[in-house]
């Protein structure tokens, strides 16, 4: 596996750790909004239990996501270490800097995406 010395890692170390941080100081009040919702039903009327279920399940849908993209970016870091950033996780190759720029935390070339998406 070659390492690839055409990209500036600096830039991407710098934009994946800004990005971390953000997340990681954004999570606690994300995780208490998608803490159980108490109903009590003699208190709130049907539509607004309702409303309440909803936005509990957006809450932990987006909290979901949220560590989804906290693994990519810890895997990106982590592949920086290595000297794997920047290099297809499947085939390889090398992943264009134009695609990293849009997300550098991407593990795939664009053609290795395009295939798991189908």
């Amino acid at each position: 596996m070659q390492i690839r010395d055409d990209l500036n890692i600096n830039e991407f170390k710098q934009r994946l750790e800004k990005r971390l941080a953000r997340i990681v100081d954004g999570t606690d009040a994300r995780n208490e909004q998608g803490k159980a919702t108490e109903l009590d039903q003699s208190r709130i009327g049907r539509l607004s239990r309702m409303d309440a279920m909803q936005q509990q399940a957006m809450a932990q849908a987006s909290s979901r996501r949220t560590q989804v993209e906290l693994q990519r970016i810890r895997t990106a870091l982590q592949r920086m270490k290595s000297g794997e950033y920047g290099i297809c996780s499947r085939c390889e190759e090398d992943i264009t800097e134009g695609r990293l720029r849009v997300d550098p935390s991407t593990l795939l070339c664009i053609e290795c995406a395009r295939a798991a998406e189908k």
